[in-house]
């Protein structure tokens, strides 16, 4: 599973990277033909990773409500954030990774709540859903990427 975990830090960081340089005006623009924005998918991709990881094996998010609600699948951007919030959720894109191996070498995925994905595909453990987040963050990495060509 060491992989799992050294795959989600380095999509991360090609994340984070692609948002050097940006403005916070740039970070909101939903360009024609898109549905959301570069802070969207960021902060999207940290509520997911929070949901699928631990909301279904019955624990607390580690991230606030707000940011769950607000960036959960089936949202779009309502707001824009500050520069101090937009760093704080750069840091829990980093972060959480190493929580996440922190938490799963503990042992404290004890339980999962079946969930069917949007793509069909079946989460029953946790054993598929990490290799599950990855294969979903680089879908919105790659989406980041076309959204910063229209900017």
């Amino acid at each position: 599973m060491n992989i799992q975990f050294d795959i989600l830090r380095k999509s991360r960081a090609l994340l984070l990277n692609e948002l050097e340089g940006l403005t916070l005006e740039q970070i909101h623009k939903i360009p024609t033909g898109f549905k959301n924005n570069i802070a969207w998918n960021v902060a999207h991709v940290v509520v997911t990773q929070q949901l699928l990881h631990y909301k279904f094996s019955g624990l607390n998010c580690l991230c606030p409500d707000d940011l769950i609600d607000n960036y959960k699948k089936g949202t779009e951007p309502t707001k824009n954030f500050t520069e101090e919030e937009f760093e704080e959720v750069k840091d829990l894109l980093m972060g959480f990774p190493d929580t996440l191996q922190e938490d799963y070498e503990a042992g404290i995925f004890e339980n999962y709540t079946e969930y069917t994905t949007s793509t069909g595909v079946i989460l029953t453990s946790m054993d598929v859903a990490i290799p599950f987040n990855n294969f979903h963050e680089g879908i919105h990495y790659g989406i980041v990427r076309s959204i910063k060509k229209f900017l």
